[in-house]
């Protein structure tokens, strides 16, 4: 790439993100859908005009560090205490049967041999089904008039929990595959991540309380942010073994009960992010998408994986509601509302990617596993609930979930 052709490929991706992210939201898909077509058309699968660079790659990996972040600093504390052992219950279900099922899935499909390499690949094709998309499901919910329910309250509290689950077995499975790295040591490690958070979070909690009390909407509240999720992100991979974006979600996570400078700095993040880093993220993801080696026992793997995550969050998810006292109605609901994936499920496929743990003729399959995900669940989701609508008089904007 000669030295100026990065803003041409930078400007490609940001116009055709958007272009095919509007054209998305219009049919009532998400924007991500969008995106991800973008860098597949532009991208060697497509009409070829956009390659994978050094470049590309550090952008998109700012951008994921960047979105786990904002995901971290939109916790509701509150929301997680008040649905308690019930949302953590679903979300345990939620993260455990898909990662089983799906994994299985894969192995049956591409297993050769019961060794640790393929119950590792396994493993993390699972993970990637195991978090849920909680936009969709609020979207959905919001339309509806259903996002102040008993089930919209606790699947909202649920997705969030399984997320952090989800990053935190990512965590673990990045480090195990390591032939070097003694499986002991690695649990140490990640135990050491969590006081060093615990610690140092209280710390920044505290230091940052007291420095916005008169600056809670200045702009050096955002950007000492931004550098404290940096900071972390930096952390956990470097001197724990973690991976990067479980140290940017727990660094928004710490700032999460920041009230006022809470929602500026969530406004600045998303507002830098969205502009350049994100699309990138979901762009390069398409480009890295080789849909020339698509073949029928592929598209069959595909299919039958999309089954299974779509009925493993169902099953586990609505099982785990019904434990929890949940009319049948209403458990179904919650099952259907965590089927939906997005945004991290591409994260963690592209972190599997990475480590080699997810191979490259896989990738387009779990893609179009994502895209099925989030298609069905608006459908199933009206369709569970549409008798009985409770209007919510409080529309609740994406932004601000």
């Amino acid at each position: 790439m000669d030295s100026y052709s990065f803003l041409l490929s930078l400007a490609l991706i940001l116009l055709f993100t958007k272009i095919f992210g509007i054209a998305s939201a219009h049919v009532h898909l998400p924007q991500v859908v969008g995106a991800l077509l973008a860098g597949i058309i532009l991208g060697p699968s497509g009409i070829g005009i956009l390659h994978q660079s050094d470049f590309l790659v550090k952008t998109a990996e700012i951008g994921v560090i960047m979105l786990m972040f904002i995901a971290g600093i939109d916790t509701d504390i509150n929301e997680l205490k008040r649905t308690g052992p019930a949302a953590c219950l679903i979300a345990v279900m939620g993260v455990f049967v898909p990662i089983i099922g799906c994994g299985g899935v894969y192995y049956l499909f591409f297993g050769s041999g019961f060794n640790q390499l393929n119950m590792l690949k396994a493993a993390f094709v699972g993970v990637v089904f195991a978090a849920t998309s909680v936009s969709i499901t609020v979207e959905t919910l919001n339309e509806m008039g259903k996002l102040k329910t008993p089930v919209g309250t606790t699947l909202l509290s649920a997705a969030i929990i399984d997320d952090i689950i989800g990053i935190v077995v990512l965590s673990v499975l990045s480090a195990m595959g390591d032939s070097t790295v003694n499986p002991g040591v690695t649990v140490l490690k990640i135990l050491a991540f969590f006081v060093f958070t615990f610690v140092v979070g209280f710390i920044v909690y505290k230091v940052f309380k007291k420095v916005t009390i008169h600056h809670e909407t200045s702009r050096r509240v955002a950007v000492w942010a931004l550098a404290f999720c940096f900071i972390m992100s930096y952390c956990a991979e470097k001197l724990f073994g973690v991976a990067d974006i479980t140290g940017a979600y727990f660094a928004g996570v710490i700032l999460c009960n920041l009230t006022k400078s809470r929602q500026y700095v969530a406004k600045k993040i998303t507002a830098a992010s969205y502009l350049v880093f994100s699309p990138v993220f979901f762009a390069n993801i398409g480009l890295k998408t080789d849909l020339s080696g698509i073949n029928a026992h592929i598209l069959l793997f595909a299919l039958v994986l999309a089954v299974m995550a779509v009925l493993t969050k169902i099953v586990g998810c609505g099982v785990a509601a019904r434990v929890t006292k949940m009319s049948n109605r209403d458990s179904l609901a919650v099952g259907i509302g965590m089927v939906a994936r997005g945004e991290v499920a591409l994260m963690v496929a592209q972190k599997g990617i990475d480590g080699g743990y997810i191979d490259s003729s896989v990738f387009p399959a779990i893609v179009l596993c994502v895209v099925i995900a989030a298609l069905i669940t608006p459908v199933l989701l009206k369709l569970s609930l549409s008798k009985g609508k409770v209007p919510d008089s409080t529309p609740v904007s994406l932004k601000q979930i």
